[in-house]
């Protein structure tokens, strides 16, 4: 019997990465790397990653570099902190709102007409976001006015987002993947944070191919039972041309994190083609729309209750999903983004 995302949503004894690993004494490849597949659990360091993979196989990362997307601000001469989540197609920001620098929530009094003061300049609130009509939200659309381009001026006044797990400040270099090229996400796509330039290597020279697709991600601090918000997203022509001749050759196509998960499975068709595709997501996986072209995933450990774990699901399926997590708990798997992994291989 399927045990399904309930049980994984039960609280546990998680235990959050509080520092990166560097910090901890261990290389970014250094973290434990947990290999799950039908009844088969598995223990390693990432490291030894090449290991769990096969000569045409196809590693799909996300090149989305993480923004600084914190700025200190200020309203009504109380102070706020402002995460800069996604950057909208009319050139609006949806924005989360905290009541401080390691807040543990949003800050629900926020009303459409607001002003929030900012380093060298503004952000107005308009709306509610995604539903306008949304009474309280813990996303808004803004106005942004500030003197530069925006990553030019997150360059100078922001900082990476963080919170209350993470109780000191990081450069933003810690929340950087090897693949980064395109500023653009809220917080760093984590799954591929454990990869190095020599990692890449030795998966390259045992024959297994690397191919990118770009997803910007917004704030991950969505509640529970909260869905996925819409991201933008680019599949080139190269990338999909590769997953498909993978699939065609009998190799497995293995997803760097949801981001990618998401991105690949928005331009799969029913029957596993996969076009080019690029503009906005807001495909949700789980029991009503399992994966049709990634045949394995690397992630890290989600919050329990997270909407991420149905679509870990959707990949590797509730029985495997649940035992990785059953066993990370037991095992002592760090959590979060500077935490340990997983690769799922049903």
């Amino acid at each position: 019997m399927s045990r399904g995302a309930e049980a994984i949503a039960v609280p546990g004894p998680v235990v959050p990465a509080a520092v990166p690993p560097e910090a901890r004494g261990l290389a970014r490849d250094g973290v434990r790397l947990m290999i799950a597949g039908p009844g088969r659990i598995a223990h390693a360091r990432f490291h030894d990653l090449p290991e769990y993979l096969a000569p045409g196989d196809l590693l799909v990362m996300n090149t989305s570099a993480t923004l600084a997307a914190a700025v200190d601000g200020a309203r009504d001469r109380r102070p706020v902190t402002v995460h800069l989540s996604t950057e909208l197609p009319d050139g609006k920001w949806a924005v989360e709102l905290r009541p401080g620098r390691r807040a543990d929530g949003p800050l629900r009094e926020v009303s459409p007409g607001d002003t929030i003061e900012l380093p060298a300049g503004r952000l107005h609130v308009v709306e509610a976001y995604p539903d306008a009509d949304a009474t309280p939200s813990r996303l808004w659309r803004c106005r942004l006015v500030v003197p530069c381009p925006v990553p030019a001026y997150l360059a100078r006044h922001g900082r990476p987002i963080a919170y209350d797990y993470v109780p000191d400040d990081w450069p933003l270099a810690s929340y950087q993947t090897v693949f980064g090229r395109e500023p653009g996400s809220a917080e760093m796509p984590s799954a591929a944070r454990p990869f190095t330039h020599e990692l890449v290597t030795e998966l390259a020279t045992r024959g297994v191919t690397v191919a990118p697709i770009r997803l910007h991600t917004g704030v991950s601090s969505l509640e529970a039972g909260e869905a996925p918000l819409p991201e933008p997203y680019l599949v080139p022509a190269t990338t999909a041309r590769l997953v498909e001749d993978t699939r065609r050759h009998g190799g497995r196509v293995v997803a760097v994190g949801t981001t990618v998960t998401r991105a690949l499975e928005t331009v799969a068709g029913p029957d596993g083609h996969v076009a080019v595709g690029e503009g906005w997501t807001d495909l949700v996986l789980g029991p009503n729309r399992p994966a049709r072209v990634v045949d394995g995933l690397i992630t890290g450990w989600h919050a329990p209750g997270a909407s991420h774990l149905q679509l870990l699901e959707a990949v590797a399926g509730a029985d495997i999903v649940a035992a990785a997590y059953e066993s990370a708990r037991s095992a002592g798997y760090l959590w979060h983004e500077f935490g340990d992994s997983a690769l799922l291989l049903p």
